[in-house]
């Protein structure tokens, strides 16, 4: 860990959970913080407590535009960003074939398109003054997955895949990306922002043999520690678990293995003979090393033309 210096924080979906939690920790260890939310009333006790340490602003992550003005509030105000965090989101309940056309794109919308937008906007911000630190709040539903939260996972998965193209091609300008995963905790996630889409009765018996009695939640205020640590540290984490859900992460990637392995004779079966090199253009697309650090080096001109091949493309 490195000893604490004053930072500016950017923390969307501000108004509770996380990013409450987030937005009083570092507020009260005195740094300032960009607080944002679609509804901002339940922020102004912050700036009764603080003052001008802290800027709240309305915004909703999936409108593109009313990103980029925040963000050029938030340099107006503090001049800087050191840690931005994408924590707005909602979760949605409902098996994979009774999801409507609006809530699932609802769930895009807001879980991936959103952090995409915030993540865009502030980038060349890190950029220019030389680092910056993006926390990714995904979940243990990022990396595995139950029956009913179909939605909720595409969107967190997808937030993991982007994060980690987005931490290999920003390595070098000094960014730091980490995805926050936490377990189940008693937040408002089952509340007023959790979406549920109508039931199928087909679906009645496997709704009631889910299992959620290993459910137990965690406090979010433990977290508060945690996330400053990790903001502090010299070489944070590229993802971290919160809570008690690494056991269960653990056991879902030993079953992954142990299928890729079971077929590992049809795989390598599915790959032919040897044949004529039809890999990427190296000079063009390459990964090197720069010390203890992965630099990716990719044109976008030798991006469209030469890894259609690799990933079966025609």
């Amino acid at each position: 860990m490195t000893a604490h210096t004053a930072k500016v924080w950017f923390i969307t979906g501000a108004s509770s959970g996380f990013g409450r939690e987030w937005a009083e920790a570092s507020l009260d260890r005195g740094d300032r913080v960009v607080a944002t939310a679609r509804s901002v009333d339940r922020l102004d006790d912050l700036v009764e407590r603080h003052g001008d340490a802290v800027l709240v602003q309305r915004l909703d992550v999936t409108d593109r535009a009313g990103v980029g003005a925040a963000i050029a509030r938030a340099l107006e105000r503090f001049g800087r960003l050191d840690v931005v965090v994408n924590n707005a989101g909602f979760g949605h309940v409902g098996m994979v074939e009774e999801l409507a056309e609006g809530e699932i794109r609802a769930a895009l919308e807001t879980n991936v398109l959103g952090t995409l937008w915030v993540t865009q906007a502030v980038l060349p911000v890190l950029r220019a003054q030389g680092g910056g630190h993006i926390l990714q709040v995904t979940s243990e539903g990022g990396i595995i997955a139950f029956p009913e939260f179909g939605a909720y996972h595409a969107a967190k998965w997808a937030v993991e895949g982007l994060s980690q193209s987005l931490r290999l091609e920003v390595a070098d300008f000094g960014i730091h990306v980490t995805c926050v995963e936490p377990g189940p905790y008693a937040t408002n996630f089952a509340g007023g922002g959790l979406g549920r889409s109508e039931h199928l009765a087909a679906y009645d018996g496997v709704r009631d043999r889910i299992d959620r009695s290993g459910w137990t939640l965690g406090d979010p205020v433990a977290t508060r520690a945690a996330i400053l640590d990790i903001v502090d540290a010299e070489n944070p984490p590229s993802r971290i678990v919160l809570g008690r859900a690494l056991d269960g992460i653990e056991r879902d990637y030993a079953e992954r293995l142990r299928i890729w392995r079971a077929w590992q004779e049809t795989s390598l079966a599915a790959f032919g003979a040897a044949g004529p090199c039809r890999e990427p253009d190296l000079t063009a697309n390459r990964y090197s090393q720069a010390g203890s650090r992965s630099r990716v080096v990719r044109s976008r001109e030798a991006s469209r033309s030469n890894w259609g091949p690799v990933f079966g493309s025609s």
